[in-house]
């Protein structure tokens, strides 16, 4: 009787127990899916842009590596640094805007309001070696006495407002670097010189947007000729930086109609404004000017010069003026990606240029900063909305900056590559065998 009571209890609870079971087996099943398909599931929603890659190098830790070569060693000789992948660094970036006093506004992009900072997180690494780790003591130790020139336009003051915070940070007393004229950093000085008080080293900023000389026109000019570009001639302040013992050029965001020909500026050659000569034209004897006058008036055993390469902008949806955007953008392009068309004419021009002069004398020892490839896939650096200050807040959405780069940003990598090209050099020069010791 007690047997057949329990009996008639299991009865009544029969319908919870198979209510239960039926939540037990539909649990054990969709945990075994969750199981079985995890690396489905996290592909399926991972956050917008975030590679595997980057997954992996954020979320996973360091990823272990072969060996490669140092750069300044006699193994790294044969490596082209310009040829890489950029790579996840926490130990980046290497210095704070805010504790850099040498920055436009422009380029204080997370004191301007910029949510993330996953864009100075980014560290170049070349496929085939190591570069140095940036040491700027040892970089103001090679620079004691010596004058470092920057030429060009305001992409080329991004540049160069990017090493005076690199070479900043290895200098204890701020107040020892100072402008010589007492001028205070702004971007509509034509020139300004920053001197490294206890090296006694200045690093120098003129603008010459096009490098060669833009002036008044001829005056049997047509009326609607406002300016020239006189494409055989050096910009005026090219006297000041060819005796410099480090020479950083870069040309290329204001060679465009609307910077040209659309303002009234048209190009010149000789006495004969050239009407009708395309943009791309004028910009290719430009260059040749430029390299005819590194070969003639600079002294290549005493100075080094660079020749910087285009950097492409990444407007998306229009450009400057018709409300392109880039603000969205907060991850860089990891794989492997081709010019846009835009900025391929810009790079090959300088490279034909180079190589149909590269039996000039002065012309074999010039350093080629080759960052065009390597900044392409760096859609997430600019300084977008970011760019009018603290107070003012983020632009309008139709009038972001998709040209100039965020700093801390893109701009140190190529100064890091800058640095290496420069101590390699250095070094190779003072003692052959030292390059064993890095």
């Amino acid at each position: 009787m007690a047997l057949l009571k329990k009996l008639k209890r299991f009865k009544y609870l029969e319908p919870s127990l198979v209510i239960l079971g039926f939540f037990l087996f539909t649990f054990c099943v969709i945990g075994c899916f969750f199981y079985w398909n995890y690396r489905a599931v996290t592909k399926a929603f991972r956050f917008p842009l975030q590679s595997e890659r980057f997954l992996l190098l954020k979320f996973d830790g360091p990823v272990l590596k072969n060996k490669k070569a140092e750069f300044l060693s006699e193994m790294g000789s044969g490596c082209d640094v310009f040829e890489g992948d950029w790579v996840w660094d926490e130990s980046y970036p290497l210095y704070q805007s805010r504790n850099c006093s040498f920055l436009d506004v422009g380029f204080r992009c997370s004191e301007n309001g910029r949510p993330d900072n996953l864009y100075t997180k980014w560290r170049w690494q070349p496929r085939d070696c190591d570069l140095p780790r940036f040491d700027a003591k040892l970089m103001l130790e090679k620079l004691r006495n010596k004058r470092v020139v920057f030429a060009g336009d305001s992409i080329g003051r991004n540049q160069w407002e990017s090493l005076l915070c690199m070479l900043a940070s290895g200098v204890s007393d701020q107040s020892s670097i100072y402008e010589v004229n007492g001028s205070p950093i702004t971007k509509h000085n034509g020139f300004l010189v920053f001197k490294f008080k206890d090296y006694n080293c200045t690093m120098e900023y003129y603008r010459a947007p096009f490098l060669v000389l833009q002036s008044r026109p001829p005056s049997a000019a047509l009326q609607n000729v406002k300016t020239t570009l006189k494409l055989d001639q050096m910009d005026w302040n090219s006297v000041n930086w060819k005796d410099a013992d480090v020479i950083i050029l870069n040309t290329g965001h204001w060679w465009n109609y609307e910077k040209t020909v659309r303002g009234g500026c048209y190009f010149q050659e000789g006495a004969e404004v050239r009407m009708d000569m395309e943009v791309e034209s004028a910009y290719r004897r430009s260059i040749e000017t430029v390299v005819d006058w590194i070969n003639r008036e600079v002294n290549m055993s005493n100075t080094q010069v660079f020749f910087r390469t285009y950097a492409p902008v990444h407007f998306r949806g229009g450009d400057w003026r018709t409300g392109g955007a880039c603000h969205l953008e907060t991850l860089p392009d990891l794989g492997s990606t081709s010019l846009p068309p835009q900025t391929w004419p810009k790079f090959s021009i300088v490279i034909d240029v180079l190589s149909a002069r590269s039996h000039l004398p002065g012309i074999k020892d010039l350093n080629l900063l080759n960052v065009t490839h390597m900044t392409s896939r760096r859609k997430d650096g600019h300084s977008s909305l970011y760019y009018l200050g603290p107070k003012t807040g983020p632009a309008a959405i139709h009038r972001q900056d998709c040209s100039h780069w965020c700093l801390p940003g893109v701009p140190d990598t190529w100064n890091e590559l800058l640095f290496a090209l420069f101590l390699k050099r250095t070094w190779n020069d003072s003692s052959p065998s030292h390059a064993h010791m890095s």
